[in-house]
């Protein structure tokens, strides 16, 4: 049983990959953002190994001789605002942005399935409470949500995170009650309560198993919104602050250089739409893969 059950599992994950890369953008994407994975421990397996040597030397050292210089053979990207490479310092902030906006959304995803859950199974006074207050939540934009408690919180890293997360807890706990309202009363769920499982055995067993293709899809869009609201928050200065490479906080930065230096604004810029855009599309290909009603 177990075998077969085995290889029913490994058929509907080969059906979906061979859906998925039938999408070529959606597969283009999902390069793009293994690429950029890559990119993003290296980095750290080389600050490892050198000691920071090479980040404090080529990544947030300053050369003001030469600041504002264009891309050349020397410098592919040019020098910043301080002379400081501009390529070594978007390699440098990847991993910044896509490592916390991956983590923010991490945790938003474990409460909203949590709250999510107790909601969709309850019902009644439990789901009230639970969605009117995730209701209030969604009524204000994520982005001016997480500013206010980045203010409140102060400026860091942790604060950050915590603030990004909170802001997205409402979209993945409606997703994960709607999939949970869907799937409670069918045959199986009813099954599993005659013999006697427990609601957590329920829920996290059978529910939550048939749950999962709408939530990685949000996961996916989620990362990309996250790395925005990551950027704006270090272009309004609460975020990751100078001289650490981040995107965000690098726009910011150049912004009253843009005449002088146009390739300071547009190439972090770029950065930041590019990553957006490889993870929408690689999103949007994952939940037409993940569709039964797509299988033709």
């Amino acid at each position: 049983m177990k075998t077969s059950d085995a290889r029913k599992q490994r058929t509907l994950a080969a059906e979906t990959w061979r859906r998925f890369r039938k999408n070529k953008l959606a597969l283009a994407g999902m390069i793009v953002l293994i690429t950029l994975v890559l990119i993003a421990l290296s980095t750290i397996v080389i600050d490892l190994v050198t000691d920071n040597a090479i980040y404090n030397n080529y990544v947030i050292k300053q050369n003001l001789r030469l600041r504002l210089q264009g891309p050349s053979k020397a410098h592919l990207f040019g020098l910043d605002e301080f002379g400081r490479d501009v390529l070594m310092r978007m390699i440098w902030a990847v991993r910044y942005s896509l490592f916390m906006g991956t983590i923010a959304i991490a945790l938003s995803t474990v409460v909203g399935v949590i709250l999510g859950s107790i909601a969709g199974y309850y019902g009644k006074v439990t789901d009230n409470i639970i969605m009117r207050f995730m209701d209030v939540l969604l009524a204000i934009p994520s982005m001016l949500l997480a500013t206010a408690i980045v203010a409140a919180l102060g400026t860091s890293l942790t604060n950050v995170l915590i603030a990004i997360a909170i802001s997205y807890v409402p979209t993945f706990a409606r997703t994960v009650r709607a999939s949970v309202l869907t799937i409670k009363d069918q045959e199986f769920i009813e099954a599993a309560r005659a013999m006697g499982a427990s609601d957590f055995r329920i829920i996290f067993k059978y529910i939550l198993p048939n749950s999962m293709a709408p939530l990685i899809v949000q996961s996916t869009l989620g990362v990309a919104g996250a790395i925005l609201s990551i950027a704006g928050l270090s272009f309004l200065g609460l975020g990751i602050q100078p001289p650490t490479p981040e995107w965000g906080s690098m726009l910011s930065s150049a912004r009253s250089y843009i005449r002088e230096g146009w390739h300071i604004t547009v190439i972090p810029g770029l950065g930041i739409m590019i990553t957006i855009l490889a993870l929408n599309v690689m999103g949007d290909g994952l939940r037409d893969a993940l569709d039964p009603r797509l299988k033709n």
